[in-house]
């Protein structure tokens, strides 16, 4: 659905009043390089961390309260305490424990065993090494970096992180090795994402000397679980300018530093605050199905037991009642204890209190006569089967994988039979499935189809620069965009790949090639979708050769022009598409828009040119029903006057703290509206190796399986 384009001067008023609303009290105060004072009141958390369940003080109570979740353990505790009262006892003392005491043992054991393995984890974790800024001493002491341990890491420190390593915790970034300030790093511990993306350091800090940032303060918000957001200010030593900051100025304790030499930050969340501990909710106890069955069974031989010891107790009475008289000489019942006599010579009554006693005894002996109805060896069997499963399963020549050099891991023993009992499976597609690499196939340009196979092949001539990723060309769109400047046509299709080019957030490293008269260009960036448009954008002609934080530079059909970057409203999933507002070299302004075709139909303003619109409508559909993955590009041209105060609602909701998202995309709803419609892209992203089989193999097993994209 589109959002709603109107109420422009109420959504302003709202920004107003949640602007006003930041206090002190709503944000955290860091203040970089200053540890000592941005916690002088020890109210952030240390950087160490802990991930196992149990301490050397709390094991015994804890795994012991867990293991009597299971119902069994309680029954077999009760009887073993029955059978310890001298009334009541049937076996030997020693025997009616020794089961109960071995089967918790195991268990513990086992348990012991595995938060081990977490305590080693934790300790290594803690224990390793990071660069942070130490001031030096004497009167001419430069600051220098200086080796600490990660759990000795707090909020305020300056941390300088290398290539191919992590932070130790959640950092604003400061400065990188690119002159950009942009860095690279791989959320894969984080999200599952292995593409690489882009973090940037603002350039304020980038041109400033880490000493000279002694003093300045990050205003941020409270730690919370959300690792794609993140809403901060930095204010400067001597400035009142506040500087915003957002997701694309923070890295993660979790994420790897790659293709990037060194970034500096400065720890805004520590240890258990930062978002990857905050999404951890500690190691969880799970239970298999067939242990939560047997607890149900467990539920109903419990009332059949209680029945027929009542049964039982109550003939016992009736006998009981009926024999009273005769108590004294019954041969199989001792009522008076001729061993022993008291002050009148009469014998003592032998342990019998009475008729209604002798029958909750008999009650409670009938319970431990009866125990073997809920038998504890099922439960001993169980456990040994648990152990012998996971060696068989970690031992499996088929459960291993030759590309990677990995097992099967078997790191929670008491699920292992619900294995053969899996029913569905729920999977996202893209990347699980799917390669994660996406291939430019066809576009629908100004209504017109260009999705022939048999018109594509390679890009020919000599082009200066090359995409990494090669990309096959129709012969009619590049004869169209080289030579159909002069007609209303080629104009659009030049404004169109000029659209991929530029409404992205990818960063473009240049390479030599094989042949030193070409460039080749890798471009990176958090979206693998994106990477193939803007490849695309190259092969036809538009090559994005260099971008800061201020402005790109594309090479338009052999010639390099640089674009300012005005304003860039990034995707979001409630939006469903991203804009990017260019200042062009012949002074003109305009805004890209791109996104799922749900969302743009919305915004584009169909009186323009209806043809068009119902003729990629069409197209639109065709690229879907063969898998591929459309998007839809539009763009208007902004007046000076609809810019600035663009501008000036930008500038007061980018600095937000409270509300930053929503008066954001309030401020992306106002500009986005009326666009013009330029095309639509297809791109194929192509199953991995074995899926196909893997499908077909759980269909003849009787799971089913759904795609999580198709549900979202």
């Amino acid at each position: 659905m589109a959002e709603d384009n109107h109420g422009s001067s109420q959504n302003m008023s709202a920004m107003s009043m949640s602007h006003k609303e930041l206090g002190d009290e709503d944000a955290r105060a860091v203040r970089v390089g200053d540890a000592a004072r941005t916690n002088e009141r020890l109210e952030f958390a240390g950087n160490a961390v802990r991930t196992a369940k149990y301490s050397p003080l709390t094991f015994l109570p804890r795994n012991l309260f867990e293991q009597f979740h299971r119902l069994a353990y309680v029954y077999f505790l009760a009887i073993a305490v029955l059978n310890q009262l001298p009334q009541l006892a049937v076996f030997g003392r020693g025997a009616s424990v020794m089961p109960l005491a071995f089967v918790l043992t195991v268990t513990a054991v086992k348990d012991a065993y595995e938060d081990w393995r977490r305590h080693r984890s934790d300790r290594a974790e803690n224990n390793r090494l990071a660069a942070v800024l130490s001031p030096g001493e004497g009167e001419s002491a430069q600051f220098d970096f200086a080796p600490a341990k990660w759990k000795h890491v707090r909020v305020g420190d300056v941390v300088r992180v290398e290539a191919n390593e992590s932070p130790p915790a959640d950092m604003v970034l400061l400065a990188t090795s690119d002159a950009t300030g942009v860095a690279y790093v791989q959320t894969l511990n984080l999200d599952g994402e292995s593409n690489l993306k882009t973090r940037y350091a603002k350039q304020e800090t980038l041109t400033t000397p880490l000493d000279r940032l002694a003093g300045a303060v990050i205003r941020c918000e409270r730690p919370n679980r959300n690792i794609y957001g993140f809403q901060a200010n930095l204010e400067l030593p001597g400035e009142t300018r506040r500087i915003p900051l957002g997701p694309s100025n923070i890295v993660l304790r979790g994420c790897d530093l790659k293709n990037t030499a060194w970034a500096v930050g400065v720890v805004v969340y520590a240890g258990r605050e930062t978002k990857a501990m905050l999404n951890n909710a500690g190691t969880p106890t799970k239970r298999s199905r067939l242990e939560t069955h047997m607890n149900r069974e467990t539920l109903f031989l419990s009332v059949i037991l209680i029945v027929l010891c009542s049964v039982v107790a109550t003939l016992s009475g009736v006998w009981l009642r009926a024999h009273q008289t005769d108590l004294e000489l019954a041969q199989f019942f001792h009522k008076k204890d001729y061993l022993k006599t008291d002050k009148d010579d009469d014998n003592k009554n032998y342990n019998y209190y009475g008729i209604a006693a002798q029958i909750v005894f008999n009650f409670l002996m009938a319970v431990i006569v009866f125990q073997i109805m809920i038998p504890i060896s099922l439960y001993i069997s169980m456990e040994l089967v648990r152990l012998g499963q996971a060696y068989f399963m970690i031992r499996d020549a088929k459960l291993y994988d030759e590309s990677s050099d990995s097992r099967f891991q078997c790191r929670a023993l008491n699920i292992n039979e619900d294995l053969g009992q899996v029913k569905s499976i729920f999977s996202d597609k893209t990347g699980t499935l799917t390669q994660n690499k996406m291939e430019f196939r066809c576009a629908s340009i100004d209504g017109v189809d260009y999705s022939d196979i048999t018109r594509q092949q390679p890009v020919d001539g000599e082009p200066a620069w090359v995409p990494k990723v090669p990309v096959n060309v129709d012969r009619e769109v590049v004869e169209m965009v080289r030579n159909g400047g002069d007609t209303e046509q080629g104009r659009n299709t030049r404004e169109f790949f000029l659209a991929l080019a530029t409404c992205n957030t990818i960063v473009p490293l240049i390479m030599d090639g094989p042949d030193p008269k070409k460039k080749v260009i890798d471009y990176q960036g958090e979206s693998p979708d994106e990477q193939a448009l803007v490849s695309a954008a190259a092969a036809y002609g538009f090559a994005l050769v260099e971008r800061t934080s201020g402005h790109i530079v594309i090479d338009v059909l052999g010639q390099k022009q640089r674009f300012d970057v005005l304003g860039l409203h990034e995707f979001d999933s409630d939006r469903k598409r991203m804009s990017v507002i260019i200042g062009c070299p012949d002074k003109t302004v305009k805004l890209f828009v791109k996104g799922a075709d749900s969302s743009m139909f919305g915004i584009i303003d169909k009186t323009l040119n209806p043809d068009v619109v119902q003729a990629t409508e069409k197209h639109l559909h065709s690229y879907s029903s063969v898998g591929l993955r459309t998007l839809v590009i539009g763009v208007r041209e902004l007046s000076q006057a609809e810019f600035q105060e663009w501008q000036m609602a930008y500038e007061k909701a980018s600095t937000a703290l409270l509300g930053r998202g929503n008066q954001l995309r309030s401020v992306a709803a106002n500009i986005e509206r009326n666009m013009r419609l330029l095309g639509a892209s297809g791109i194929e992203d192509k199953l991995q190796e074995g899926v196909p089989e893997a499908i077909e193999k759980l269909r003849q097993a009787g799971i089913k399986g759904d795609d999580t994209d198709c549900n979202q």
